[in-house]
C-alpha cells in the first residue's frame, strides 16, 4: 500500500486482513511514525517512501489511496514496476492520464483497477435483474444523488493542487452509477459545477447525460451537504428506489423499493460486504483476468465531458 490515507485504514484493510487472497506486505509512507501505526494494526512491514515498496520483489499488487493529482504518477510507476494496481476513484485527473495509465497496464499483462466499491454490491445486481425482467417497463430514465457533509478545513478535497473538488470525489459515483444502469454508450449533455472561489475548488454540482434510445440521467452530489446517496430508475409502467446506493456498511440489509400503477412492493435483500466483494473480484482478476475493466476509461470521459460542460456554461452565462 502507498500511503496511510483513512479510506484505507477505515475499510480496506481490515477486509484486506479478513481476505483469504490477500495479504499485506509492506506500507510505504512519508510519515515513518504513520506506516508503523498502520502495520502494527495489520501486518505487514512499514518502509519510508512509495519507491521502497514498488521495489520489493514480494509485492505482486499495490493499493493506491493518494490523494487523486498524485495518482497518475504512482500508478504508472507501480505498473512500470510490475505490480497490478488498484488504484482509489478517481483513477487519475484527466482522461488523457487515464488512458496512458490503462494502455501501461494492458502492455505490460497486469490487472488495472479504479476502486468503486459500490459496483460489487449484490443490490444492484438485483436492481439491473428487475429491470432486465421488465419490472418497470421501459427504462426512460435514472436520477442519482450522493452528497456528503462539509469537510473540515485542509482536508484534501478541499486543495486543488490534490484534485479535490466535489465533481472528483463525491460526483464519480453517479457518473458510475450511471453506466451501470444504462450502459456504457453516453453523453453529456450539459452540467454545473458550484465553485466555491476562495477555494478553488466545486463544493458541488449536476450533470444531465444522454443514453441510448432517449434515456437520461440527471446526476447530483456536493460534499457540503446532508449526508444522501440514492439512485431511482423510472420506467413507463413503475419505477425502482435504491436507498443507501454507494457507501452501506457491511451490515446493512438494502430494501428496494419497487412502485407500479400505484402499488409499492419492497424488497428487503440480504446484507453484503461490498469491501471484501472489490477485493475478491481483484484477486480473481489477477489469477485469470480481464486485466483492466472498460468502464475505466468510460468514467474518465464522463468526468472530463462533465467539467468542460461546466465550463462552457459558465462561460456563457458571465
Amino acid at each position: 500500500m502507498l500511503g496511510c490515507a483513512d479510506i484505507a485504514v477505515r475499510r480496506v484493510l481490515p477486509a484486506v486482513a479478513a481476505s483469504p487472497s490477500l495479504a499485506l506486505v509492506a506500507v510505504g509512507s512519508r510519515d515513518p511514525d504513520r506506516g508503523r501505526a498502520v502495520t502494527g494494526r495489520f501486518g505487514g512491514e512499514a518502509v519510508e517512501g512509495y519507491d521502497a515498496v514498488l521495489e520489493r520483489s514480494d509485492v505482486d499488487a499495490v493499493y493506491v489511496p493518494l490523494p487523486a493529482a498524485l495518482h497518475h504518477e504512482w500508478v504508472c510507476r507501480a505498473i512500470r514496476a510490475g505490480k497490478h494496481v488498484l488504484a482509489e476513484k478517481p483513477l487519475t485527473t484527466t482522461l488523457a492520464e487515464t488512458e496512458e495509465a490503462v494502455a501501461l497496464a494492458r502492455d505490460a499483462g497486469l490487472v488495472l483497477r479504479e476502486n468503486f466499491m459500490f459496483v460489487h454490491h449484490s443490490q444492484h445486481r438485483h436492481v439491473r435483474a428487475l429491470i432486465a425482467d421488465g419490472a418497470v417497463g421501459r427504462v426512460r430514465a435514472v436520477t442519482a444523488r450522493f452528497a456528503v457533509p462539509p469537510r473540515p478545513p485542509g482536508d484534501i478535497r478541499l486543495q486543488r493542487h490534490l484534485g479535490g473538488g466535489a465533481l472528483n470525489d463525491v460526483g464519480v459515483y453517479p457518473l458510475r452509477a450511471a453506466q451501470l444502469l444504462l450502459g456504457p454508450e453516453l453523453t453529456v449533455r450539459t452540467a454545473e459545477l458550484d465553485v466555491d472561489e476562495r477555494l478553488g475548488v466545486d463544493l458541488g454540482g449536476r450533470v444531465l447525460v444522454q443514453g441510448p434510445d432517449d434515456m437520461s440521467a440527471h446526476l447530483t452530489f456536493g460534499m457540503a451537504h446532508d449526508y444522501t446517496s440514492r439512485y431511482e430508475v423510472d420506467g413507463d409502467l413503475g419505477r425502482i428506489r435504491l436507498d443507501h446506493a454507494f457507501t452501506p456498511a457491511a451490515t446493512h440489509r438494502p430494501t428496494v423499493h419497487v412502485e407500479r400503477q400505484g402499488t409499492v412492493r419492497e424488497v428487503v435483500l440480504p446484507a453484503d460486504d461490498q469491501c471484501s466483494n472489490t477485493l475478491a473480484a481483484f484477486a480473481r482478476a489477477v489469477r485469470r483476468g480481464p486485466l483492466v475493466d472498460d468502464s475505466i476509461v468510460t468514467q474518465a470521459g464522463l468526468v472530463e465531458a462533465g467539467r468542460q460542460a461546466a465550463h462552457d456554461r459558465a462561460q456563457a452565462l458571465r
